[in-house]
């Protein structure tokens, strides 16, 4: 039965996908933001279809912390549903996604007009990094949020990379604050596979890191220890790892042996 109610899910996701996706470029002549709506529109149709197929309901924490101003938002990525549940949470943004991801026929094309991504080559190094601040600049003086996912792709649960540098540098370029983002989502929706369990998801949004004077390496450090700490509070195979790191406990000792 749960093969069965993901597959049905993820066909769902998909047929309605390209519906969206055929409605976005067939109005290609229309303003920006019936794009938008359109976007939100099928983001809102997935994650209450992951409900009704999966079970998979979504928590949002946080949302009075999200600032008044346009923002960088650096969020967990491990499925494509937190991709889609901050569509709908957050105010109209743009995401920084490898180029590829636009050469995907009707998908890509659909992507590109609706959320006008930036798109890096991941390969470029500074390149890319300069690109992500000239571009992302003019996103947010235009009135969009600029997302970036840190780590580059999406991560199995439990594990971490170094955050790339650029959304840090873009937040410090612009004087902008960082919206940290936290979720769940791949304790219930694996990387790859076509199982997803029912479950709670929780979508945690961190207080707005302001980037200061300092370098944005060590902004990085900021955001990727208060996302870590709370995917630790909130994911239970976080915490499965945290456990089997840590070894069994020791056998024959009491509160206070450390001090002899």
């Amino acid at each position: 039965m749960l093969t069965l109610r993901s597959i049905s899910y993820t066909t769902f996701l998909f047929v309605t996908a390209l519906a969206a996706g055929a409605l976005v470029i067939l109005t290609f002549w229309g303003p920006a933001r019936w794009h938008w709506a359109m976007t939100v529109g099928w983001c809102r149709l997935a994650v209450w279809s992951a409900k009704f197929f999966c079970g998979l309901t979504v928590v949002v924490e946080g949302k009075e912390n999200l600032p008044s101003v346009p923002s960088v938002i650096m969020i967990k990525h491990t499925t494509a549903l937190e991709t889609l549940v901050q569509v709908v949470e957050f105010p109209r943004t743009t995401w920084v996604v490898k180029r590829e991801l636009l050469w995907i026929p009707l998908f890509g094309w659909a992507i590109a007009l609706a959320l006008k991504p930036i798109a890096i080559n991941r390969r470029a190094g500074r390149i890319a990094v300069k690109q992500v601040i000239d571009q992302g600049k003019q996103r947010l003086k235009e009135g969009s949020w600029v997302t970036v996912f840190p780590e580059g792709t999406r991560m199995p649960p439990g594990e971490t990379q170094r955050y790339g540098v650029s959304g840090a540098a873009l937040a410090k370029e612009a004087r902008c604050p960082i919206v940290p983002v936290a979720q769940n989502a791949g304790d219930f929706w694996p990387r790859r596979g076509w199982h997803k369990r029912p479950g709670t998801v929780r979508f945690c949004i961190g207080p707005p890191i302001d980037p200061g004077d300092r370098p944005p390496r060590e902004t990085n450090l900021l955001v990727q220890d208060w996302i870590e700490t709370k995917m630790l509070e909130i994911s239970s195979v976080y915490q499965e790892r945290a456990r089997a790191a840590a070894g069994p406990p020791a056998t024959g000792s009491f509160p206070g042996d450390e001090s002899c």
